[in-house]
């Protein structure tokens, strides 16, 4: 069971064209994406209401789309406006409109009620979109349950096994995490670890301008259902990070990391790593953002593996240990809200 009263997202804003059809599956249900002439984007149920007709295959004429089985005209509202032949529309001649909003070069949804979509909720990713970041927005997508990449995202003892040329250090496996909850709305956890006169990982050595020991910092703060957003970085040893103060040669990045499942079984995933120098080297958004992939491909190995095993034994239970905490959190907070949702839906 899906919750479904919060934002997904459904796509960075460059893959909606300004002219044309896209769509995808989100929660399981059928999406079609398009912007209106004012460049708006537009979210519908991407099945027309006649005989099923998926309408991407369709066609966009101004504002509306028509379905090309039939010929049936759906406004953006979702209201069909048009039946070739045919005068009067009846009134449950309809498609279902998704509340959207672009925020931060996102386009997020909201597949729950439409009455509950305040859009003041909308996590903010600043970094995307701020003169002061640089970044190259990603995607994936994932044969995999998207509570499989929570988990590892939540998990950093990982980084060290599945990691090591690319996120991980030695020390990655032993360094406990401070973990703070909080059950304000959806709720929020924030993760915290802190490698104190350690080595630097290799993504952050490509990108230095200094060499030596380092205090570096992974500092997550997760919403549900599937939000993360991190501060990480690397500074000289000795210079003041733990205690706020950052010198200029410190190597800063925040990174994003937003999953929506599209079934069950398989996700959406987008993801990008900010960073505030360097700005105009364009060679250096291109070198991080392919690190960052190479990275990503590691855990999409080990999840989509994962996955293939959980889909042939489900029954089995999965032993926690401690590198559990985050993640364990995370999970208590999405079944919270699932629970929510379903005492409202049998009330």
């Amino acid at each position: 069971m899906f919750v479904r009263n919060c934002w997904y997202v459904a796509a960075w804003d460059i893959e909606v064209p300004q002219e044309g059809l896209f769509h995808r599956t989100l929660l399981n249900e059928p999406v079609l994406l398009y912007r209106d002439t004012q460049g708006r984007v537009v979210a519908l149920e991407n099945r027309c209401c006649h005989r099923s007709a998926p309408l991407h295959i369709g066609r966009k004429e101004g504002d509306c789309v028509r379905c090309m089985y039939h010929g049936l005209k759906f406004d953006p509202t979702g209201a069909c406006v048009e039946i070739p032949g045919q005068e009067q529309i009846p009134p449950k001649t309809c498609i279902k409109r998704y509340p959207v909003v672009e925020r931060n070069r996102l386009v997020w949804i909201w597949m729950g009620d439409p009455a509950r979509a305040n859009p003041d909720d909308i996590v903010d990713y600043f970094w995307h979109d701020s003169p002061e970041w640089r970044m190259k927005p990603g995607y994936i997508h994932y044969q995999a349950s998207y509570k499989l990449i929570i988990d590892n995202l939540l998990d950093f003892t990982h980084l060290a096994w599945v990691h090591p040329t690319t996120l991980g250090t030695d020390s990655a496996a032993d360094l406990k995490p401070k973990i703070e909850r909080d059950t304000t709305g959806n709720g929020t956890l924030t993760i915290s670890r802190w490698y104190l006169n350690d080595e630097m990982p290799n993504l952050h050595k490509g990108v230095a301008k200094f060499e030596g020991k380092v205090d570096r910092w992974q500092v997550y703060q997760w919403s549900p259902p599937a939000l993360l957003r991190m501060d990480a970085g690397s500074a000289p040893a000795g210079t003041g990070a733990p205690d706020g103060y950052r010198v200029p040669e410190a190597v800063q990045f925040r990174h994003t990391s937003i999953q929506t499942p599209e079934t069950e079984t398989t996700s959406h995933y987008w993801f990008c790593q900010a960073r505030n120098f360097d700005l105009d080297d364009e060679a250096m958004t291109e070198k991080i953002f392919q690190g960052v992939v190479v990275a990503f491909e590691e855990d999409r190995t080990m999840i989509e593996a994962q996955q293939k095993i959980l889909n042939l034994v489900p029954e089995r239970p999965m032993v926690p240990i401690a590198a559990d905490a985050g993640l364990n959190q995370a999970r208590w907070l999405l079944d919270r809200l699932a629970k929510a949702e379903s005492a409202e839906g049998q009330a």
